[in-house]
């Protein structure tokens, strides 16, 4: 058994040398670690200077030419937008073509000698004498059938004589959600105007009936024929095709079939119409003034032959005005 003995010898010291360990391991202190301190932090102020903002710069336009405004008549249409243009404009001189006074070869030459920049004809008949003989660019409104008197020239445009027919059309079909079927009389030359209201139509899903005129008495005769099929009748300021006894009977009649009548006037209304659906002066006046802008930055050429409007004024038959858009 002495390989036993042996074993039995180690393991016996391993055990004491353990147990020496243990001991020296109690009885010895652990070392103290000192506390590392946490490093000073100093905080020196900074000045931050206020960031300055500069206001955005409002651009001024440049001042507008002088710009003579020539009047057909005094009549309240005209009156109203040379009255509205006024305030666009810094310099400015009207001249109303009904003064006996002054012919109108004599108010244009005195414009043509001036230092006028723009001359702003409104109504046909300052339309067509200031097209005529006017030097300076002519920017015309208030006129339905230009093209009959080729008012459109290299010298010259126009401001469309209708609000659009599309907000035309959302006011009357808000106002009467029951219309399906509406008739349209003019004479010839509108194609734009026509197409422009069936794609009006289309969006507001109505369907068109549109005929040409060529006369009073034949505008009268295609109502009749037309009037027992529709329930709206969209009438278009051309006096080419209507006359005061072809508008009174046709009032008359749709007021008999129960045919609601859109008409260009508010002053229309009292002689039986539904609804007016007009232009606005102030919408006119801007538009002109946006055009003589244009023409003086960009030349003549950068504008359309006629500029669009964008605001119309609604009156039902009841005096009650429905909108302004």
């Amino acid at each position: 058994m002495p390989r036993n003995g042996a074993n039995t010898r180690t393991l016996s010291r391993f055990a004491a040398l353990i147990a020496v360990l243990a001991l020296s391991g109690c009885s010895t202190t652990s070392p103290q670690i000192e506390p590392v301190e946490e490093p000073v932090v100093v905080v020196v102020p900074t000045k931050v200077e206020p960031k300055k903002v500069e206001p955005p710069k409002v651009v001024e336009p440049p001042p507008l030419p002088p710009v003579a405004i020539v009047l057909t008549s005094s009549r309240p249409a005209f009156l109203d937008v040379a009255n509205a243009l006024e305030k666009h404009l810094d310099d400015f001189q009207v001249y109303d073509l009904s003064d006996d006074s002054q012919p109108p070869v004599s108010i244009l030459r005195g414009i043509n000698d001036s230092d006028t920049g723009t001359v702003v004809a409104i109504g046909l008949r300052a339309a067509r004498s200031s097209v005529a003989m006017a030097d300076s660019p002519v920017v015309f409104s208030q006129v339905f059938n230009h093209q009959d008197y080729e008012l459109l020239t290299a010298n010259s445009r126009g401001i469309a004589p209708l609000p659009p027919l599309d907000a035309q059309l959302a006011a009357w079909t808000e106002i009467d959600p029951t219309l399906s079927l509406i008739g349209i009389i003019v004479g010839e030359g509108h194609d734009d105007l026509i197409t422009e209201a069936q794609l009006a139509a289309q969006k507001h899903n109505v369907e068109l009936r549109i005929r040409i005129s060529h006369s009073d008495q034949e505008t009268l005769y295609l109502f009749r024929r037309m009037e027992q099929d529709i329930d709206g009748f969209w009438l278009f300021p051309d006096n080419r095709i209507l006359s005061s006894r072809s508008l009174q009977q046709i009032l008359e009649s749709s007021r008999q079939g129960q045919v609601a009548v859109a008409v260009p006037n508010e002053s229309m209304l009292e002689m039986g119409a539904t609804i007016s659906m007009a232009t606005q002066a102030e919408d006119i006046a801007a538009t002109i003034a946006k055009v003589i802008r244009k023409i003086r930055t960009d030349g003549l050429q950068s504008v359309p032959a006629i500029s669009p409007l964008s605001a119309i004024n609604v009156v039902t038959r009841d005096d009650a005005k429905v909108a302004n858009r």
